[in-house]
């Protein structure tokens, strides 16, 4: 069960990955953390969410509760700001927004705010021959290795080959398809996930039959049933 396969001999044992990856843009329904600092950070301390409710909350929920979801209008409500819409924006964009907005309507150059803005995690599912369910990964970037490799791995039945996922878009949702097997997964525009992606393997036909796992199994069970299938004709013929 093999993944990332050179299968051309001509390719060099170190591969120039070439990343097509374009910024991500914010969606309804992503969760955003925003922090706002500067040189006295309690002049600044109504911008940030207390985040203190739950001392006892694990990061995931500390999270949840703290950060700032956009919602179906594509606006999240930042304490003393009010609501902004950040829909369509990348990361970089909305803090430039925010930071515009601070020096603009509250604070003066003198006061050297310093705006962090990041998805809180890339949150995907999972599900068919792969660890089933929601997962979680704190970084700005995860490739489709990382996620499955999150997951628990493909099972021994799962079409590797044909990878499905499944993203959100402003028009409603497509299926893309990706080889894990193949090394030319690395130069998909699919390599690497985005926020709210479903991962989908589907299991290979020979589960449905019942053939096996390896190629051995297949061989096996084919060459049991054929003896079957002769014993039967040779007794009949009898």
């Amino acid at each position: 069960m093999s993944y990332l396969q050179e299968y051309d001999q001509e390719v060099d044992s170190i591969i120039q990955v070439q990343r097509l990856r374009k910024p991500y843009r914010i969606q309804t329904g992503d969760l955003l953390s925003i922090r706002v600092k500067a040189l006295d950070q309690d002049i600044v301390g109504m911008f940030n969410p207390i985040g203190n409710e739950n001392p006892n909350a694990t990061t995931e929920e500390a999270v949840y509760f703290d950060g700032f979801t956009v919602d179906d209008h594509g606006n999240i409500r930042v304490p003393t700001m009010g609501e902004i819409n950040v829909l369509g924006y990348t990361e970089k964009e909305v803090r430039e927004k925010i930071e515009k907005k601070l020096l603009e309507e509250y604070f003066k150059e003198e006061a050297n705010i310093f705006v962090t803005v990041k998805l809180a995690g890339i949150r995907y599912t999972t599900l068919g021959e792969i660890g089933q369910g929601s997962q979680v990964i704190y970084k700005d970037q995860v490739t489709i290795m990382e996620a499955i490799a999150k997951a628990g791995g493909i099972t021994d039945y799962g079409d590797r080959e044909n990878v499905q996922i499944i993203r959100q878009y402003p028009q409603g949702e497509e299926v893309h398809q990706i080889d894990v097997t193949n090394i030319d997964a690395l130069s998909s525009p699919y390599y690497y996930i985005q926020p709210n992606d479903m991962i989908v393997v589907n299991p290979l036909p020979r589960k449905a039959i019942g053939l096996g796992t390896t190629g051995l199994e297949v061989f096996r069970t084919v060459a049991s049933l054929l003896a079957i299938v002769t014993s039967v004709v040779a007794i009949t013929r009898l």
